[in-house]
């Protein structure tokens, strides 16, 4: 007979390496964790690691204090841990370290280190953040809740060294057809920045408003703005209010890239100032969805200041590299018009230190040096871009228009480019695409939402997800270590953590959601 006293001796000693460590290790593959975008490279080795009451995130410069903050926000509302943020090295049972390093190769590039009794993440500001975003895919989908939750809180161990392929991966918001205000724009960047997106394209005007404050054009906000698509009350940003948004994104390290519609897509300017017409007559506010008809006149001098006036007061806010000139579908401005225009616009956004972003029309007129064409529908366009020395931004409209329907019983969008579900989304490669434009001649990938049959915040989500999944790992992920079938495996993991976002996805047939369809539909 073994003695008791002999027992307890050996469970005591089985349970010293956990006093105080909360839950202990178990046997966890990281490589059956639901990571989108999927590193570049991961090894396991089979165990956990657990957060714990006790846990606290070091960083080794102060410079890492906001995302320490950022990170404590993140973790402590669904844990309901008080995870103290410290300055030092000296790492206990359960913490996180945040070691700002500079990694060889990409200014984006990160490593998280996951070990039994602690973690690491290092890299850039930047990488730190992306490696924020792996580390709470790593973790439970009810750390996204808002509220405390029940544990345990483990992540699989390894090693993650992972970075982008591109280092422009985009989202494009129509807040012009339909106005969304500061709040809703603010959702939508926590949403994209979880996918490790880098950039908000804010479509800020068309013929149905005007949605930024100039000071010196103000009617083109209070009359411009004043409706929108079905004739709803519309709206604009005034430019404290942009500048809320622009400080909201950096945080989340997201450049916000405004973009002004010309000498097309114009209603809703030349209803504030007729004269920037070529006839000088009035023009009723526009609340359809056809486009084509309006333009800026041309030939007018006083077309010039406006312009001047509009990209000077939006540079001065905008910290970004990029100003969007529009450019496209200006059916009515003959080309000997629209040439010389397009061409002395891009002067004016370069004399204000800014780089040009125009689409893929805007090709047919000389470039500025680095401008960006933003391929939507012409390939031929594109290809005349790059052989004028511009760089492109994929956003092939049969792949990445969030607005399209997802199939012919979609309740909201279009279908004029396509019908895309998840898997046409997916299933491109942007350098194999387009035949004489390669990896080197694209800055990224960028999904434009239009907003013609949107109208809140949970339309925004129905039509982005989980489509932005696929598309941000398109552009984050190596073509060859993305696989379809097993996508679809990672992304079926999300139905759990999309329902603690809160987020109105649309349940795609062609995903097998855990829990089944018919859950995912209920």
């Amino acid at each position: 007979m073994v003695p008791t006293r002999f027992l307890l001796y050996l469970s005591l000693v089985t349970l010293i390496p956990f006093v105080g460590c909360g839950t202990p290790p178990q046997k966890m593959n990281l490589s059956e964790a639901a990571m989108i975008p999927l590193p570049s490279s991961m090894k396991e080795d089979g165990s956990s690691f657990a957060l714990s009451p006790s846990s606290k995130i070091k960083l080794n410069d102060a410079a890492l204090q906001n995302l320490a903050d950022y990170l404590k926000g993140l973790l402590g509302s669904s844990t309901g841990y008080a995870l103290e943020t410290a300055t030092g090295s000296d790492l206990d049972q359960g913490d996180i370290y945040l070691q700002l390093t500079e990694i060889e190769g990409n200014a984006e590039a990160y490593i998280l280190e996951i070990k039994e009794d602690h973690l690491v993440i290092k890299g850039s500001e930047k990488g730190i953040f992306y490696g924020i975003q792996t580390l709470r895919q790593l973790l439970p989908p009810a750390i996204e809740y808002r509220k405390s939750q029940e544990g345990p809180w483990l992540v699989p161990t390894g090693m993650i060294e992972d970075a982008p392929v591109y280092a422009y991966r985009g989202a494009m918001l129509d807040v012009a057809r339909h106005f969304f205000g500061v709040e809703d724009v603010k959702r939508y960047i926590d949403l994209i920045s979880s996918f490790k997106i880098n950039h908000l394209h804010l479509h800020l005007s068309d013929d149905q408003g005007w949605r930024i404050e100039i000071r010196s054009w103000p009617k083109l906000a209070t009359h411009g703005g004043s409706t929108q698509v079905g004739g709803g009350k519309g709206g604009f940003y005034t430019q404290d209010q942009y500048t809320e948004l622009v400080d909201y994104a950096a945080k989340r390290f997201i450049t916000i890239v405004p973009e002004i519609d010309m000498p097309g897509h114009t209603n809703a300017i030349l209803t504030s100032y007729p004269q920037l017409s070529c006839d000088g007559k009035d023009r009723e506010l526009y609340t359809g969805i056809e486009v084509g008809f309006s333009t800026l006149c041309t030939k007018k001098e006083s077309t010039y200041r406006f312009v001047d006036d509009v990209i000077r007061e939006l540079s001065l806010i905008t910290p970004g590299r990029y100003i969007h000139i529009g450019g496209d579908e200006s059916l009515v401005t003959p080309l000997e018009d629209y040439i010389p225009f397009m061409e002395r616009v891009q002067k004016i956004v370069t004399s204000y230190n800014k780089r040009v972003m125009g689409w893929d029309e805007i090709a047919h007129a000389d470039l500025e040096r680095r401008a960006v064409v933003q391929y939507w529908s012409e390939a031929e366009n594109a290809l005349k871009g790059v052989e004028k020395g511009a760089k492109v931004l994929m956003s092939p409209a049969n792949r990445v228009y969030l607005d399209m329907q997802y199939d012919s019983t979609s309740p909201l969008g279009l279908h004029w480019a396509a019908y895309i579900d998840v898997d046409s989304a997916y299933l491109w490669n942007p350098s194999d695409l387009v035949q004489g434009i390669g990896q080197d001649d694209i800055i990224g990938v960028e999904a434009p939402l239009w907003s013609e049959t949107l109208t809140k915040m949970d339309d925004i989500e129905y039509m982005a997800f989980p489509r932005l999944a696929a598309i941000a790992e398109v552009a984050w992920t190596p073509s060859a270590q993305r696989d379809w079938q097993q996508f679809r495996q990672r992304l079926a993991k999300f139905s759990a953590r999309f329902d603690a976002m809160d987020v109105n996805y649309y349940p795609s047939p062609l995903i097998p959601w855990d829990g089944g369809i018919e859950k995912a539909l209920n």
